[in-house]
């Protein structure tokens, strides 16, 4: 048998671990005391557990790569009796996924993120006097697209792009910006439907939800009505083709643009007027809405427009009736919320959007290529698990020049040579340093090394 490591064509040594990301993930997971929750998954092998989440972490690669990454790095030495086949992943994961284990972990984990919580005050959100304080939910879906014939898996149409998927639904906390629940279904069950069950399982597990965030695609008639009677507050856009925003546009567009609707947010010019609206299936629950004309917006799309009345032959009359309707938008909520705040309340929903974001790049959400159900709910928990992980990350990174991939990315270069009773790192360079200092993290020299039976073996 050779003395060395083969993957594909390229050899490397069983004396060599890839080692500065590997420890870097340890050092952090340990600080944050995430691994309170995550231990109260039930599965057999905690190594095996402990070294998949690893991996979710640190690398982007399928798990079909996790055996090679995990027999040339500090893994290995972390966690010497994981089984990290292929085969073996996919029976884990199937375990892990189990219902049962996603409350273990949820009802550990909310204990974890109650320690997070931010002091909320009413000027957090921007309420007048009479609003309420609560705990604030974003509710967002994304498509993870599988060609796998799975019963989740389904033809769904989003804005003209037709994709074979999964929908996965995730609730973030406002005040954190971190994951509290995930749900998933089959790729052609559209928001509207979704949004009843997902309140109802979130107070089924103790989530306390007083005030949500939705996008466009939660918000019909009927979703209000159900939000009313659940008790929960909440913001909403509206899709442009709505009654409500079709007729506060008739009303409001000519008087919309007034230095008394003018609002500076972030540096862009936004006219927002406040009107009385009327929602629910039979219009009967009052509401506050807020016609919103964002100037920037409008002037992107004018050569747009521009351009479609030269090719279509627009008469100056309908042109200027798209002209009118060019940046505006309509936000619809239940409590009144002060007009210069409400577009910083309703753009915390892009805390729902970074996690996504971090999901896709820096966790394993994509690709999926996954083949068993029991397995995808597994792979869903521990991307779950992982995303929480590289949101605190994310945040604590969020003032440097470091990103999360290029984080890892310079650790993964810092290597440890085993010898036989110690393993001795490489030299941290000067950017590694600053990681580990920003961390309160030491990195050794040296760390006591005894393999076992299965390591020497390997050796």
């Amino acid at each position: 048998r050779s003395n060395y490591y083969h993957v594909g064509r390229k050899i490397f040594s069983r004396l060599v671990l890839q080692f500065g990301d590997i420890f870097f993930y340890h050092e952090v997971y340990n600080q944050i005391h995430l691994s309170t929750a995550v231990e109260a998954i039930q599965f057999g092998n905690s190594d095996t557990l402990q070294a998949l989440l690893c991996y979710y972490v640190t690398s982007s690669e399928s798990n079909s790569y996790a055996e090679d990454w995990f027999n040339l790095s500090y893994a290995r030495v972390l966690w010497p009796n994981a089984n990290m086949s292929s085969q073996r992943i996919s029976e884990a994961l199937a375990q892990i996924g189990l219902e049962e284990n996603k409350r273990a972990f949820l009802s550990k984990y909310y204990d974890f993120v109650r320690s997070c919580e931010l002091n909320e005050q009413k000027s957090d959100y921007g309420m007048r006097e009479d609003g309420e304080i609560g705990d604030g939910i974003l509710l967002d879906s994304t498509g993870l697209p599988n060609d796998a014939k799975l019963p989740l898996t389904s033809i769904n149409n989003h804005n003209g792009l037709i994709s074979l998927e999964v929908r996965l639904i995730y609730v973030v906390q406002q005040s954190t910006g971190l994951p509290l629940y995930y749900r998933c279904v089959p790729g052609n069950v559209i928001d509207t439907s979704t949004l009843k069950r997902t309140i109802s399982e979130l107070k089924s597990i103790h989530v306390n939800t007083k005030f949500a965030l939705l996008d466009a695609g939660y918000y019909n008639g009927i979703n209000a009505d159900n939000l009313y009677d659940a008790g929960i507050s909440f913001v909403t856009r509206v899709h442009g083709n709505h009654e409500i925003f079709v007729k506060s546009l008739q009303q409001y567009r000519d008087t919309l643009e007034s230095k008394d609707n003018l609002v500076n947010h972030n540096g862009r010019f936004i006219y927002i007027q406040e009107c009385d609206v009327l929602i629910g299936s039979k219009k009967n629950h009052k509401a506050y809405g807020y016609l919103c004309l964002d100037t920037t917006m409008q002037n992107e799309v004018r050569k747009q427009l521009s351009l479609k009345v030269t090719d279509e032959n627009m008469s100056n009359e309908d042109a200027f009736i798209e002209l009118q309707k060019k940046g505006t938008f309509m936000l619809v909520s239940t409590r009144c919320i002060v007009k210069n705040q409400i577009l910083n309340l309703y753009y915390t929903r892009n805390q729902v959007e970074e996690i996504f974001k971090i999901g896709k790049k820096d966790d394993k959400m994509l690709p999926l290529c996954i083949e068993s159900e029991a397995t995808l709910r597994g792979h869903l928990l521990m991307t779950f698990i992982a995303a929480t992980f590289l949101k605190i990350l994310s945040d604590k990174l969020s003032n440097t020049s470091f990103t999360l991939s290029g984080a890892f990315s310079i650790l993964k270069h810092q290597q440890a040579i085993i010898y036989d009773k110690e393993l001795i790192t490489s030299e941290s360079v000067k950017k590694m340093n600053e990681l580990y200092k920003l961390f309160k993290i030491k990195c050794p020299e040296t760390i006591p090394y005894s393999p076992t039976a299965d390591e020497l073996k390997r050796l």
